[in-house]
């Protein structure tokens, strides 16, 4: 990723708590792996059922939508949008 000094501790409980507080299994990955794969399978809409999947510029909205209408401070809302962007670049 292209962001430096950020927090990825902090971000990931805070990405937690905005969706319903997650359990995201990290195992023997750091903060920053197991929050960009949570955005990546987030994106890709792997939590649902393929049938009703939607696609990943709609996941895009909705998600950029859930962080902009959650309670965490701005900052973070920054770093968790630019996270959205960077992966949706590289998925697209």
């Amino acid at each position: 990723m292209a962001i430096v000094n950020i927090n990825f501790d902090h971000l990931l409980e805070e990405y937690r708590s905005i969706w319903n507080n997650r359990i995201l299994a990290a195992g023997n990955k750091t903060s920053e792996e197991t929050l960009t794969e949570a955005i990546k399978r987030e994106l890709l809409d792997e939590n649902s059922h393929p049938r009703i999947r939607k696609n990943k510029y709609e996941k895009y909205y909705s998600a950029v939508k859930r962080v902009m209408d959650s309670p965490v401070s701005n900052d973070t809302k920054v770093q968790l949008i630019k996270m959205h962007i960077e992966i949706m670049e590289e998925i697209s």
